[in-house]
């Protein structure tokens, strides 16, 4: 874990919970399926506020809900 902490982004749960396909939530939010799996694996480094918009949209949920701060282990 990183000096600071580290950002989880919890889009795997989220689109479990909610039902829908990876592949429907791509084509809705208008991205790539591989971009859409990095951001389930939490393999992105730089979060994209315009992705993060449309994911919250087509989800019907709030960023806090797909963003969450792990701090770092003491």
């Amino acid at each position: 874990m990183e000096k600071y902490g580290t950002i989880r982004i919890n889009l795997a749960r989220l689109i479990e919970e909610s039902g829908i396909s990876k592949n429907k939530l791509s084509q809705r939010a208008e991205m790539q399926r591989t971009q859409l799996n990095h951001y389930c694996n939490n393999t992105i480094t730089r979060l994209d506020i315009d992705v993060l918009a449309r994911l919250c949209t087509v989800l019907g949920c709030e960023v806090g809900e797909l963003l969450e701060f792990v701090p770092p282990e003491q």
